[in-house]
């Protein structure tokens, strides 16, 4: 092997044992705490909350995301999005986006109301209502999220039962007149 073919060599796994080392989580990273979310993505996420205060969703969304891009534990900025996608009508996203703030926090309030809004909205009742129990769980019945929550399922479940009453076949009524026999 020559000089310079055992230079190179050396080189490559240098450079290949710094990649796996840039993979590895800092030891700063695995000592922070699960709330404990990076002052940049608390800072984009309040930008996000700006651009949606002032009806900004798709600018908002882009803050969120990159709230998200530089600390994915952001459980707020997962909530935050999936609020924006049921305010854009979007409310099978809106549920996934819970789902992933839940895993992060399995007795997060807001995400357990929000996604069993959003299931409610899609007409999934009764998956609405074991959001509502696991709200009630954590939180009470005097927490004013589950009375929300309730309200909605509710409204969801009167909304079904006029569109059913209204596709509903309407019986045939004949009338046999003389003339007829």
């Amino acid at each position: 092997m020559t000089k310079w073919e055992n230079a190179m060599r050396v080189s490559l796994l240098a450079l290949g044992a710094g990649l796996v080392l840039a993979s590895l989580p800092a030891a700063s990273d695995a000592q922070r705490a699960d709330n404990d979310i990076l002052p940049r993505s608390i800072a984009l996420q309040k930008q996000g909350e700006e651009a949606q205060g002032m009806g900004d969703l798709n600018g908002a969304i882009d803050y969120y995301e990159s709230a998200l891009a530089a600390d994915p534990r952001n459980r707020s900025a997962i909530i935050a999005l999936a609020q924006v996608a049921r305010a854009q009508g979007l409310p099978g996203k809106a549920i996934g986006l819970y789902r992933e703030a839940l895993l992060l926090e399995p007795n997060d309030v807001t995400a357990l109301v929000g996604q069993g809004q959003a299931l409610a909205e899609k007409g999934a009742i009764e998956l609405a209502r074991e959001k509502l129990a696991a709200a009630q769980r954590v939180c009470s019945d005097k927490c004013p999220q589950v009375a929300a929550l309730e309200k909605a399922i509710a409204a969801s479940v009167s909304k079904r039962v006029v569109a059913a009453e209204a596709i509903a076949p309407k019986p045939v009524v004949t009338t046999v007149t003389r003339e007829q026999n």
